[in-house]
């Protein structure tokens, strides 16, 4: 109740919405999408929390110096995709003042096998992005060295892990 938070990578702010609704009191969701934080302002304006919630336009990692650090820091689906993921990982920890929060996919081989398959998809379709499994012993690390420790990590349906980390 009454902690800020901050969505890195949130696209159509499903977190944001939620958690401002279990009592957030303001969100900053950051994505490098114009289309998606068009489509969460939009749901912000008709679910009614738009004043509470702001949107940055751009990568991260390049905005990060001017981004407020947060109670809670949420990175849900997002270290999969981008390519320099222990940066993205360790500025988005450094900024989390309770809370690290991260959705990725789980280290199984059929979950590796998906992504092979997903990857083959996107390059046949001249897509630059990619996605990977990222270790779980690397994220931890990465937490650790920005004063976190684990708190909760909990597998999701087959393909996803949800880690938390608090500030120890």
């Amino acid at each position: 109740k009454g902690a800020p938070l901050l969505d890195i990578g949130g696209g159509l702010g499903a977190i944001q919405h939620d958690l401002i609704a279990a009592g957030v009191s303001q969100a900053t969701g950051v994505d490098a999408s114009a289309p998606s934080l068009d489509a969460a302002r939009a749901e912000s304006e008709r679910r009614g929390p738009a004043g509470r919630v702001t949107y940055l336009h751009g990568d991260f990692v390049d905005l990060a110096g001017s981004v407020r650090p947060a109670d809670i820091v949420t990175l849900d689906r997002v270290i999969n995709v981008y390519p320099d993921w222990e940066r993205l990982a360790g500025l988005a920890a450094a900024r989390a003042e309770r809370l690290y929060c991260l959705v990725h996919p789980r280290e199984t081989r059929m979950v590796r096998l998906v992504i092979l398959g997903m990857n083959l998809v996107l390059r046949l379709l001249r897509k630059p992005v990619r996605a990977a499994v990222r270790p779980a012993d690397a994220i931890e690390r990465i937490a650790r060295e920005n004063g976190l420790i684990p708190h909760v990590s909990r597998n999701v349906g087959a393909a996803w892990q949800v880690s938390i980390f608090r500030r120890g």
